[in-house]
């Protein structure tokens, strides 16, 4: 059965939709912190193995993988959940700002690549569970709309931070602008605890019976 759509005059209605539900907006902004400042490891990589590990390209290729390995294994436990839950998001985005700050801390090229890792896990964790429950919470006539503000907040905001996140590594060191990206994590996980204060706790019980109840989830059978 074809699922009912939004009138096409309410050009504005998806945005009202998300920032009147403050679990979806809380999540809009999330992905913004984390995806405007935090989402930019070719600049973290390449200034931190060529500027303060001073490696070649197999020191830069193996970094790039160990971030492969964080974001497989980040894909692999996001599968295995039943089902996502907001304090899966609010843990994600603490582990990525804890991660970020691991890796401007690293002493040596194998301790970053480690830290490399755990952000890894922690940036699929944030993607793929703020993606699901976004899809499982709105109303189906506003699906549409919600996920297409998500693409662009989670996709756009990195072409604007890029250019900050890289100036920072300039002027002030690869170190830092890792800084920038903790920063953006621990910014994020303090907005989700903002929303779960505000929803009393809701979402760690994995929601209620209303589709228009902040973090709710459709309860499986």
């Amino acid at each position: 059965m074809r699922a009912p759509t939004a009138p096409r005059a309410a050009s504005c209605r998806g945005f009202h939709y998300v920032w009147s539900r403050s679990d979806l907006r809380a999540t809009l902004i999330m992905l913004f912190l984390i995806g405007t400042f935090g989402l930019n490891f070719p600049i973290f990589i390449s200034t931190m193995a060529v500027g303060v590990f001073h490696t070649d390209a197999r020191g830069f290729g193996l970094l790039s993988s160990m971030m492969a390995v964080g974001t497989m294994s980040g894909a692999l436990l996001a599968a295995s959940r039943e089902r996502p839950r907001f304090n899966s998001l609010l843990a994600g985005a603490a582990i990525f700002g804890l991660g970020c700050t691991l890796a401007a801390l690293a002493p040596g090229c194998w301790l970053f690549a480690a830290a490399l890792v755990v952000i890894g896990v922690a940036a699929l964790t944030v993607m793929n569970t703020s993606n699901a429950l976004m899809q499982l919470s709105t109303a189906p006539a506003m699906r549409g709309r919600v996920m297409a503000l998500r693409l662009g907040v989670a996709l756009g905001g990195t072409p604007i931070g890029a250019p900050i996140v890289g100036w920072v590594a300039d002027h002030l060191g690869p170190r830092w602008a890792l800084g920038v990206g903790a920063t953006a994590g621990f910014a994020a996980a303090i907005v989700a605890i903002g929303a779960l204060s505000r929803s009393g706790g809701e979402a760690e019980h994995g929601g209620h019976h209303s589709q228009k109840s902040e973090f709710n989830l459709p309860q499986q059978r």
